[in-house]
């Protein structure tokens, strides 16, 4: 039998899973795992563009009857369409396909890192766009995310088994595609536009551009090319159906720049997947990088929290506060 006691404990665990911080460890976990399943998909000779594809197809897939059953399911209006075509383009389309382009030649992890690096030019960005930006602590849990990421690509790049610098210098295009796509979501959400409508039709758009990319390159759907990489295509279907809902829920609640760190937990995710389950190895050096930038997220989740109580506290919640 329930006690009034338990509504309040209940009442709190929700608030603590729908928090910025927890919702940025989760969205980050889920990213990550999107690196070691694209090298899998790469190594069974599946295109980038048909295995992006197959991410956008399997979230909008699983987002359909959802849609259905909350009577949401209805053409966008010109708003919400014009914001999930802009927002698939540069926040999905573009480093997905830049992403499983350079994972064949410059490994998993280390490609993964290069998300690391999109929370530094988001900041930038933001602070150019008037945005709201992070205190003193919160930047310098990003300082310390970059310190590891810099880490990281230094040891990779002395590596002599390491991947040529060309592959090296297209990574990094990951991190600027990243935050430019951060920022716009926050420029231009549309006015009580719910997370799960702009998440559905942002993978029907993409899965558009990646249907035309497909047909102009190789002129057919290579379906048949999945069936090598028939499991890992099956848990990157799941991981992508999971992912993006969580996605829109942090922008909408933690903002651009707090958005950006999923690439400090997608990097740590993504390294230790691809060593443990991939067989990938890394120098110490790398190693020393990744524990820093796990330092960085530790002090990015200490000032939200920090943050979280200041905002909550009376007399406080002024005209710079958080939108949720």
């Amino acid at each position: 039998m329930h006690t009034m006691s338990d509504i309040p404990a209940t009442g709190r665990w929700t608030a603590v899973a729908q928090s910025p911080s927890a919702l940025l460890i989760v969205t980050g976990t889920l990213i990550g795992l999107n690196f070691p399943l694209g090298k899998l998909g790469g190594e069974a000779g599946v295109s980038p563009a048909m295995w992006a594809l197959l991410i956008s197809f399997g979230a909008a897939a699983a987002l359909l009857p959802v849609m259905w059953l909350r009577g949401h399911l209805r053409w966008p209006s010109p708003r919400i369409l014009r914001y999930s075509v802009i927002s698939s383009l540069v926040s999905f389309v573009g480093p997905n396909l830049l992403l499983f382009t350079v994972i064949p030649h410059a490994g998993a992890g280390y490609t993964g890192l290069m998300f690391a690096l999109s929370p530094v030019v988001t900041v930038l960005l933001a602070g150019l766009c008037r945005l709201r930006t992070p205190g003193v602590l919160g930047l310098l849990g990003i300082a310390v995310g970059l310190i590891g990421a810099v880490l990281v690509s230094v040891s990779r790049g002395v590596d002599p088994a390491g991947p040529p610098v060309q592959w090296l210098l297209l990574a990094l295009l990951i991190p600027l595609s990243l935050a430019s796509g951060n920022v716009y979501r926050t420029l231009d959400w549309p006015p009580d536009a719910a997370p799960n409508v702009l998440a559905f039709w942002g993978q029907v758009c993409s899965s558009v551009v990646f249907v035309s990319v497909l047909m102009a390159t190789e002129g057919r759907i290579p379906v048949a090319d999945v069936v090598p990489a028939g499991s890992a295509a099956v848990v990157q279907m799941v991981v992508a159906a999971m992912t993006f809902p969580v996605v829109f829920r942090l922008q909408r609640r933690g903002g651009p720049v707090l958005f950006s760190q999923v690439g400090y937990v997608a990097a740590a995710v993504g390294l230790i997947v691809a060593t443990l389950a991939l067989g990938e190895r890394y120098a110490p050096l790398t190693w020393v990088g990744a524990g820093v930038i796990g330092a960085g997220i530790g002090i990015t989740v200490l000032a939200q929290w920090k943050e979280g109580r200041v905002l909550r506290a009376p007399n406080t919640v002024g005209p710079g506060s958080v939108r949720s």
